[in-house]
């Protein structure tokens, strides 16, 4: 082989080897702190007592106030979050668990809540404890708001959950427990009625951005926050969404 044809072939391997790391997932938490976490929202409630904290290995959110932890250290565009979750057992249905995933999301400002939650700014994969429950677009692996999974896999509280949200392009699919329950393409999805002011149409929304958890109302556990980013070939483009 010439010292060119093997140049070249050392280049491909390397490149392909580089490709593969990209592809590959690694944790976003650490099993023991926040390192890398930044609080967007009141850090306590009203009792004094934290919003997030780490026990026993899991991130734990006690539900008494509304805010995010994002995952502050990089943006993401094309990638899958896989998230394994679990809420409290509720005493009454009312109080049952309500949490989120944020995606492609900027800061949370609490001053300016309507605008800035992932919700409203971007887009928010929600998560309740709504076992049994028909799906729709409020419910559990619902794009919130905007489009509805097909199904409600979802194991009652204080089971342990798995979510995956896979974002390429405008195509975003969620799968909960195995099952994909919803494919959908943002460029294609209904517009809000009544939203606030300012906030961007489905297909304006940001194709790169934060990763964020939510905590909304239950105490919600968290394990096992992983990211796989996804590499596209150049001139690549997501494939549209199933029907």
């Amino acid at each position: 082989m010439s010292i060119t044809r093997f140049g070249l072939a050392v280049g491909l391997v390397l490149a392909v080897t580089a490709a593969g790391r990209a592809d590959e997932s690694r944790d976003l938490f650490d099993g023991k702190t926040l390192d890398g976490w930044a609080i967007d929202g009141p850090a306590a409630d009203k009792e004094g007592k934290p919003v997030w904290a780490v026990r026993d290995g899991v991130i734990v959110a006690s539900g008494k106030v509304f805010g995010f932890l994002r995952y502050d250290r990089q943006k993401f565009a094309d990638f899958a979050l896989r998230v394994e979750y679990r809420f409290a057992p509720a005493a009454a249905a009312k109080d049952r668990g309500n949490s989120g995933l944020g995606i492609r999301t900027g800061v949370f400002d609490p001053k300016k809540s309507q605008l800035t939650r992932p919700s409203w700014a971007a887009y928010e994969i929600q998560l309740l404890d709504d076992a049994g429950k028909p799906p729709n677009a409020h419910g559990t692996g619902s794009l919130y708001r905007y489009a509805a999974p097909s199904a409600n896999p979802v194991k009652p509280a204080p089971e342990w959950n798995a979510v995956e949200v896979e974002c390429v392009g405008p195509r975003i699919k969620v799968t909960v427990n195995g099952m994909m329950v919803l494919d959908a393409d943002q460029t294609t999805l209904a517009d809000i009625p009544k939203k606030p002011a300012g906030a961007p149409v489905p297909k304006d929304k940001p194709l790169s951005g934060y990763v964020a958890l939510q905590s909304h109302s239950g105490h919600v556990e968290f394990r096992k926050v992983q990211v796989r980013e996804i590499t596209r070939r150049p001139g690549s483009a997501a494939l549209p969404a199933g029907p």
